[in-house]
C-alpha cells in the first residue's frame, strides 16, 4: 500500500474557488510541496489587484507557492524541478502542461475536469452543460496528456443539473464532488489498482473560453433557451440586454411557455410580473440589476420604470447600434 512516507510529494494546479476543495482535501491526506497559480489580476471596479482563491488558501496553509504567466518560464520550470514531485494534481489551473512537465513526475499529473467525459472538454464545461440543457454532468478525474482533456479516464461521478442551477451553484457542487472523488481515486491510482480507459474521440465535445459579448441575449430565440442561458452566465459573463441605452444585467429569470403575438424583444407586464417577448414564449424577469446599481428584483422593476410594456428591447437582427454602458 502507498503510504504519506512512500509517497511524500504532490504539486497542486489550480486557480478559482472550483480548486480550493481540491487542494485542501489533498494537504489533509499527502504531503503536498508546492503550490502552482495563476498570477495576481486586477478585478472590480477599482482595477485592484487580486490574488487567486488557491493562493489565498494555499498560503493559509502554509504552502509555497509561485504565479508563472507561463509554465515555460525557466524559473517555474526550475522550481517544480525543485520540489521533485512524484504526482502532479491539477484543477482549474488554466494553462495547458506541456511535454516537459507531464513527464516530470513519475506518476504522471492527474486532473480534476468539470464534465463526464469526453462531454464537454476544454476551459468552460459548467456553463457548456447549462447552455445545451444537459440533464446531467459530473468530475472526471484523468490522467493527463498532450493535449485538451483527451487523456485516459480514472474514474468519474455524476450528479443532476437541477433546474434551480447556475454556474455558481453547480461549480460549488462539483468542486466538493471533485475533491472527494480525487482523494476516493487516488490510493487506488497510486497503488496500481486503476486501469485507465481511453476516452471515445467521436463523441467529443468542447467548450471554449467564455467572452463578454456571449451574455448579450438574443430574443429571436425561445425563452426556455434565454433561460438557460442567464444560468449558465451566473456569475460571469452575465446575461443582459439594453434598456434605452443601459446595459439591464439579468441574474435570474423563468421561462412562461405560452403563445403571444407581441413584437420579439417587446417588454410585457405579465401578471404583474416583469416579462420579455422572446421568439417562443416569453421570459420573466426575477432578478436584475440596472447599470451602475444593485440588483433589484421583477417586481421594483415594474415599479421604478414605468415605461416596461411600452419600450421593445433590442434584439439581434434589428440592426441596431449596440450601446456603450
Amino acid at each position: 500500500m502507498v503510504t504519506l512516507k512512500q509517497f511524500p510529494r504532490i504539486v497542486f494546479m489550480g486557480s478559482p474557488c472550483f480548486a480550493v476543495p481540491c487542494l485542501q482535501r489533498l494537504v489533509q491526506h499527502y504531503n503536498v510541496v508546492g503550490a502552482v497559480t495563476q498570477p495576481d489580476r486586477p478585478a472590480g471596479r477599482g482595477n485592484q489587484m487580486s490574488s487567486p482563491p488557491v493562493k489565498e488558501v494555499a498560503i493559509q496553509l502554509g504552502l509555497p507557492v509561485i504565479q508563472p504567466h507561463r509554465l515555460s518560464e525557466p524559473t517555474a520550470f526550475n522550481q517544480l524541478k525543485q520540489w521533485q514531485p512524484d504526482l502532479i494534481v491539477v484543477a482549474a489551473f488554466g494553462q495547458i502542461l506541456k511535454k516537459n512537465v507531464l513527464d516530470l513526475p513519475h506518476h504522471g499529473c492527474i486532473n480534476v475536469h468539470a464534465s463526464l467525459l469526453p462531454r464537454w472538454r476544454g476551459a468552460a464545461p459548467i456553463p457548456a452543460a447549462i447552455l445545451h440543457g444537459d440533464r446531467e454532468t459530473g468530475i472526471t478525474i484523468m490522467q493527463m496528456d498532450e493535449g485538451v482533456d483527451t487523456g485516459p479516464i480514472l474514474r468519474q461521478r455524476a450528479t443532476p443539473i437541477l433546474d434551480s442551477d447556475n454556474s455558481l451553484t453547480l461549480s460549488s457542487r462539483l468542486a466538493e464532488i471533485g475533491a472527494d472523488l480525487l482523494i476516493e481515486t487516488l490510493g487506488d491510482y497510486l497503488n496500481g489498482k486503476i486501469v485507465p480507459q481511453n476516452q471515445n474521440n467521436e463523441k467529443a465535445t468542447y467548450a471554449p473560453l467564455l467572452k463578454k459579448e456571449e451574455g448579450e441575449l438574443d430574443f429571436n430565440q425561445a425563452a426556455e433557451v434565454l433561460w438557460r442561458k442567464v444560468r449558465a452566465f451566473n456569475p460571469w459573463p452575465s446575461a443582459f440586454t439594453y434598456l434605452e441605452g443601459s446595459r439591464l444585467i439579468i441574474h435570474e429569470a423563468s421561462p412562461i411557455n405560452i403563445e403571444h403575438n407581441y413584437p420579439i424583444g417587446q417588454t410585457i407586464r405579465y401578471q404583474k410580473k416583469a416579462a420579455i417577448a422572446t421568439a417562443k414564449g416569453i421570459l420573466e424577469l426575477i432578478t436584475v440589476q440596472p447599470s451602475g446599481k444593485k440588483p433589484i428584483s421583477g417586481t421594483d422593476l415594474l415599479n421604478g420604470y414605468r415605461n416596461w410594456g411600452q419600450v421593445i428591447l433590442p434584439h439581434w437582427g434589428s440592426q441596431r447600434k449596440i450601446p456603450q454602458g
